[in-house]
């Protein structure tokens, strides 16, 4: 029996360190309590560092205490223990290391692990109803086992090439920075902040010789990063991400349009007004009126890919080429700097070269401050074509996040976010107890 509720427990390879001394069930609240004790040789350890030190009380002024361990059906199961403590000469004065949890925690190691798969897995209301607990405390166990796994692994180990990027998540311009290994895909650092003291923050944790190992590193080219990453790793090659360098020609392409847009309102002013109803055949043309409202229906004409054009859309573009040359010369321009991308490598920097002559002197104010821009950030856009890196990984644990946000349904603090978003997609997420881990 003893063995068999080894395993009902949950004990696992602990097991062999814990001593079953009964087991009791209350039928008025529905509780199963085991009592158990620690083995002689896992005894008087502090439950921070682990090491064996003096005892300093046996806990029995404030009676036994419990943890919380996997329901059993619909039977909730605790485990009973004296509350010992020793007086660790690192430490101080501590409660006692127990093989069934963690130090700190009300709860045993299975119901633990559990718990930080369910929240990488399902939504909140999911979690709180299954294992009833409440959010915070899914919060708390989830960033308990996160120092778990930083106190057993080091993330940022034979790191090469990474990649930094900000992510919004909360109202008011709250922000999380982000740092990616390419290599691996995973998610390796977060904190909250987006400036040049957070990412410092990250390389000054890497250490000086572990900077000097970085080749590569990908951004979106602000200033924040670059100054950071000058600064404490001048020999890595910094990349510039293509989907931002042409969301610079985008946003030039819709200045342009939204002048043009302006100019024809401007024009429809002047023009008489039609009164209600189906205008007579003989009715004046107002083509200040017709334009306005035409280049105010080509915005996602103008922004899309050329593949990912509708029937509608294309027409659309053939409209703007024939009324506006100007706005559909800034569309090819945009179009044009895609293509350096897309072909890569020196085709893609001779191309850029065009380019950047086409718009010095394409006579479109937008599309000429996007070429000196362009002028500014060359080394690292060359670096791009040449080694082929982007910010998409990274954009893609961008949107893994902001799912584990929305599942959330938010999060109290934005260290229970990070912990869970390391939980999740650094690659260390615990395995379900009893199950064969997963690689």
């Amino acid at each position: 029996m003893k063995n068999l509720w080894h395993q009902v427990l949950g004990f696992g390879d602990s097991g062999r360190r814990v001593v079953i001394e009964s087991v009791d069930f209350d039928p008025d609240d529905e509780e199963i309590v085991a009592t158990v004790r620690p083995r002689r040789n896992a005894r008087r350890r502090c439950g921070v560092c682990g090491r064996r030190s003096p005892g300093y009380d046996r806990g029995r002024t404030t009676g036994p205490r419990r943890w919380r361990s996997l329901d059993m059906g619909t039977v909730q199961v605790f485990i009973e223990a004296e509350a010992s403590r020793v007086r660790c000469r690192t430490h101080g004065v501590v409660a006692s290391e127990v093989p069934w949890a963690r130090h700190g925690s009300r709860f045993t190691r299975g119901f633990e692990d559990t718990i930080g798969w369910l929240a990488t897995a399902t939504s909140k209301t999911a979690v709180t109803e299954l294992m009833r607990i409440g959010w915070r405390t899914v919060g708390g166990i989830v960033e308990r086992i996160q120092v778990e796994v930083d106190g057993q692994v080091d993330r940022l180990a034979g790191l090469r090439r990474i990649g930094i990027d900000e992510i919004s998540y909360k109202r008011g311009h709250k922000y999380l920075t982000i740092v990616v290994d390419h290599d691996s895909g995973r998610l390796l650092w977060a904190a909250v902040g987006r400036d040049e003291a957070t990412v410092t923050r990250f390389f000054d944790l890497l250490g000086e010789e572990r900077c000097a190992e970085i080749t590569h590193v990908s951004a979106d080219s602000a200033r924040w990063i670059t100054n950071a990453v000058t600064a404490k790793c001048p020999q890595a090659v910094q990349c510039a991400d293509p989907f931002h360098v042409v969301a610079w020609a985008t946003d030039a392409l819709d200045e342009l349009r939204r002048e043009a847009w302006n100019d024809a309102r401007k024009l429809a002013r002047t023009e008489p007004k039609r009164q209600r109803g189906r205008p007579p055949a003989d009715a004046p043309p107002r083509p200040g009126n017709d334009l306005a409202k035409g280049l105010k229906g080509a915005r996602y004409a103008l922004w899309k890919n050329p593949e990912n054009l509708t029937d509608n859309q294309r027409a659309k573009l053939e409209w703007v080429a024939k009324t506006d040359p100007r706005l559909h010369r800034g569309y090819l321009l945009k179009e044009a700097l895609r293509f350096c991308f897309k072909v890569k490598g020196q085709a893609g920097k001779d191309a850029l070269d065009r380019w950047l002559s086409w718009a010095q002197r394409c006579r479109i104010d937008a599309f000429v401050k996007l070429g000196r821009k362009i002028r500014r950030h060359r080394a690292a856009i060359d670096a791009t074509l040449d080694h082929g890196l982007s910010n998409a990984l990274i954009e893609s644990t961008n949107t893994k996040i902001r799912v584990l946000t929305r599942m959330a349904y938010g999060f109290k603090t934005p260290e229970a976010l990070i912990a869970l978003a390391l939980l999740s997609l650094g690659g260390y997420r615990p395995d379900l107890p009893g199950r064969t881990p997963t690689k």
